[in-house]
Formats: structure tokens, sequence, C-alpha cells
């Protein structure tokens, strides 16, 4: 049995982030390339998320939307504003590969919940905050169940599950399986929106 604490898992986090990063360094310039030439500037999308006990960090992904606003200067709808190229990015995942950046940093893990929304944080329930007492993860335990077709509750189900069972093996499952998901694309949007609705307690 591999002894896997938290330090492991950096050690290993950081090494196949940097292997990746060499690995597709050409893939990683010809979407920066095309980005800015589909997208415009800037190429990264960058944006602050809470990590590990909360701590502030600064997300990094590719952009798949325009900058487009309406006539009293408000952003469009995310529906309206992204690209046919963000769509295929989003589709592929492969908007988040910047994301290895935020995992060399420490910031970040392969695997653990997925980093959301500042605002959402005074939303959580003791439990719910649970999710924070491990590093953000690239994919997760929810994202392999259902990713954004699935409803709050069950998403925070998934990562409190994964806070209580985290191991090698469990980890090694979800990146096997994040990968089965990115190649059948299932799961990507949910019925609504392009992305996941945002969270609300209900009353």
């Amino acid at each position: 049995m591999i002894l896997y604490d938290q330090r492991i898992k950096m050690v290993l986090d950081r090494f196949f982030a940097l292997l990746l990063l060499l690995c597709l360094f050409p893939i990683f310039i010809l979407i920066a390339v095309l980005v800015l030439f589909i997208n415009g500037s800037p190429i990264i999308f960058r944006q602050e998320r809470p990590g590990l006990n909360e701590k502030i960090f600064t997300i990094f992904k590719f952009r798949t939307m325009k900058n487009e606003h309406d006539s009293d200067g408000n952003l469009l709808p995310d529906i309206n504003r992204i690209t046919r190229f963000g769509m295929f990015l989003r589709t592929w995942s492969l908007d988040e590969l910047p994301e290895l950046l935020n995992i060399l940093k420490g910031d970040m893990s392969f695997v653990g919940p997925r980093p959301l929304l500042i605002k959402y944080l005074p939303l959580y329930n003791d439990v719910q905050k649970r999710r924070h007492s491990v590093k953000p993860g690239l994919t997760g335990w929810a994202q392999i169940n259902g990713r954004n077709v699935t409803t709050w509750e069950a998403r925070f189900d998934h990562d409190i599950y994964y806070v209580d069972n985290i191991s090698f093996g469990f980890d090694l499952k979800i990146v096997l399986r994040t990968l089965l998901k990115v190649i059948k694309r299932d799961g990507i949007n949910s019925s609504k929106n392009e992305t996941m609705e945002e969270f609300q307690i209900k009353k």
C-alpha cells in the first residue's frame, strides 16, 4: 500500500504537471495563437477562486468567450459570447490546460473538488465547506459523476465523498475515468446553459 499524504501528492502533482507542459508545449502554443486570433486578447482568462482552506488564488484558463457588451455596457450572457472555437476547447477540456501552471505553483492538484466562485463561500453549510480541506483539482469525483449535468447537492456530496476517501488508488481511478469522459465528450453542458447554473441556497 502506498503512503499517500499531501506531501507525496504535491510532489506527484508537480512532476506530472511539468512533464505534461513539456510534452504538450507545441499544442499549448498552437491553442494560444488560435485564441488570440479568434477570441482576441488576452489569451489567458484569469479569475480569483478559493483553494485549500479557502485561500484565494488566481486560476488560469484559455479564453473561450469574446468580451461583447450590450448597449448599456453590460457583458452579454455566456451563451452569446462563447465562440465555436471556445466551445471546441471546452468540449475537449483544452481550455483547462493552463491550470497545469496552477498545479506547478501548488495552488491546485490534478484531483480534487473543482475551485468554484468566491461569491459561493458564504452560501456553503458546514458540511459543504469541507470541500476546501483539500486542494482543488483539475478534475474530481464530481466531474466524472455528472460534471455540468447534475445538481449542486449531488456535486457537493461527491466532493465530500472524495475528501473522506482520498487515496492514491482513488485519484488514479478518477484520472482514468476523466480521460474516458473527455474522449466521449460526456457531461459537458447542463440542460439550460453552456455551463452549470449558479449555486443558490434553496428557500
